[in-house]
C-alpha cells in the first residue's frame, strides 16, 4: 500500500449532509484538509461510537480548516436513515458519502473483496489532495477521534514549518526536531 505522498483520485459521490443530499467531488476537497473516514456498515456495532466520536471533534476540525467525509459502501439513503433513528448518528453534521459502486473504498484500497464493505480506514488529505496519513484497523478495532486530531495538528504543522518534525506523543504547542547530521544517535 503506498497511498502516503499520494493524490487522491477523481471522485463522484451521493452524500448525506445536515439534512440534504448533496454531491461531491475530489475538487471540492482542494483548498482545506480533509479526512476520509472509512467504516464497514451502517446500523453495525462499533461504527456508530466511531462516528460519534468523530462528530464530537467536528467543531474543532472546522477551525482548523479540516472537513469530514465519512464514506461506507451503503447509500445517502441509508445514511438518512440511520441518522434520523440513531441518536448517536444524529450527531452528525459532517458529510456521510455513499459508495455503493465501490469507487471510493477501491481509490483508497480498503474496499474487502467479495464482501463490499470497507475496512476501518482514517486518511487525512492535504489541500493539495496528496494524502498524508493513513490508518487501518480491524472490524473490532474503533479509531480514537482525539488521536486523528493530535495527528492532523502534527501534519498541519510540518506542512506549514518546513524541516521540522514531530516527535512521538507531540502536542501542539510542544518542541519539535530538526532533523541534522548533529542530532543523529543523540536522540
Amino acid at each position: 500500500m503506498a497511498l502516503i505522498g499520494s493524490m487522491i483520485l477523481p471522485f463522484t459521490a451521493q452524500a448525506y449532509k445536515e439534512g440534504k443530499f448533496v454531491e461531491v467531488t475530489d475538487a471540492d476537497t482542494r483548498g482545506k484538509w480533509a479526512v476520509f473516514f472509512f467504516y464497514p456498515a451502517d446500523f453495525t456495532f462499533v461504527c456508530p461510537t466511531e462516528l460519534e466520536d468523530l462528530a464530537d471533534i467536528y467543531p474543532q476540525l472546522q477551525k482548523m480548516g479540516v472537513e469530514v467525509y465519512s464514506v461506507s459502501t451503503d447509500t445517502h439513503f441509508s445514511h438518512k436513515a440511520w441518522h434520523d433513528t440513531s441518536p448517536a448518528i444524529g450527531k452528525i453534521n459532517y458529510y456521510m458519502l455513499g459508495d455503493q459502486n465501490h469507487n471510493l473504498s477501491t481509490n483508497f484500497q480498503v474496499l474487502r473483496e467479495g464482501q463490499g464493505l470497507a475496512d476501518r480506514g482514517t486518511f487525512v488529505v492535504d489541500p493539495e489532495g496528496v494524502i498524508q496519513l493513513v490508518e487501518i484497523t480491524s472490524e473490532g478495532v474503533g479509531r480514537n477521534a482525539a488521536e486523528l486530531l493530535r495527528k492532523i495538528k502534527a501534519a498541519q504543522y510540518i506542512a506549514a514549518h518546513p524541516g521540522e518534525v514531530c516527535p512521538a506523543k507531540w502536542e501542539e504547542g510542544e518542541a519539535t526536531l530538526a532533523p541534522s547530521l548533529d542530532l543523529v544517535g543523540k536522540i
